[in-house]
């Protein structure tokens, strides 16, 4: 294993082990994320395939800053689009990630 892949290891290591050490006791009908937690997310679940810059494209998948919650509800929990969204690659690589769920207001407010 090389270096970068040990450290990226490392790092991703990191942003599960303080995901799962906090608890959410926010109201569930809270609108707005908090971009902290959402950076947490994103390193743990985006990142290998997105890039570490939300707004490039990452290795495998396009720049993401700015997606909307819709966005992210639709392709991130179930692996579809919008109605009307045309997507920026023609892949279906993603595959649809239910258990971010939870956490898609975070995502979003972090990538506004």
């Amino acid at each position: 294993m090389s270096c970068w892949q040990t450290q990226l290891l490392a790092a991703l290591g990191a942003a599960l082990a303080l995901g799962a050490c906090s608890e959410d006791r926010r109201p569930a009908e809270t609108v707005d994320g908090d971009p902290e937690r959402g950076r947490v997310v994103y390193l743990a679940q985006c990142l290998v395939c997105h890039g570490s810059d939300p707004a490039r494209d990452g290795p495998v998948g396009p720049a993401v800053k700015g997606a909307s919650r819709e966005l992210l509800e639709a392709r991130v929990v179930r692996g579809t689009y919008p109605p009307g969204y045309a997507p920026k690659r023609p892949t279906a690589v993603m595959q649809p990630m239910p258990d971010v769920a939870p956490s898609i207001g975070d995502l979003a407010a972090y990538l506004r």
